[in-house]
């Protein structure tokens, strides 16, 4: 998967796989998707990028707050960051879950990585262009509060 110079926040990007790469060449496969969270915090403020870790977005719908969605890394306010530790390839639902988290920030890229196997998988998500119905396909991603 090659990497697209002159692409929107290429810089930022291309900091955050080469930590990630790190990472992985340290890690290896095997570990819990937070062990990965981790050390990329580490290596990500180690290359002077800001972060912040599980980052909240309450998502509105007709001015109701119908839950939360919370982002593994948000760098320098710009890039969506969503790790994984899958053993198979990266699906379509895992894309989807970015191109959601995107839609519902307003974000203009995002980053899928999976540490689960041999090498590590990365992959660049920009928003679609046509946002209508996102809503519909959030509610998978939505933590809401159970009231007792």
């Amino acid at each position: 998967m090659g990497l697209v110079k002159d692409a929107p926040y290429s810089d930022i990007t291309y900091k955050i796989i080469g930590a990630a790469m790190e990472v992985h060449n340290k890690l290896g496969p095997g570990h819990k998707e937070i062990v990965y969270q981790k050390a990329l915090s580490t290596k990500m403020l180690g290359v002077g990028l800001s972060l912040e870790e599980e980052k909240p977005i309450e998502i509105f719908i007709d001015d109701v707050s119908v839950g939360l969605l919370y982002l593994d890394h948000l760098v320098d306010g710009v890039v969506v960051v969503e790790e994984k530790a899958l053993s198979h390839l990266l699906t379509n639902e895992e894309i989807a879950q970015v191109i959601t988290y995107l839609a519902a920030t307003g974000l203009p890229v995002g980053l899928l990585l999976n540490f689960g196997r041999k090498r590590l998988e990365f992959k660049r998500i920009f928003p679609p262009k046509k946002l209508e119905g996102w809503q519909n396909r959030i509610q998978r991603y939505l933590w809401k509060p159970t009231i007792p």
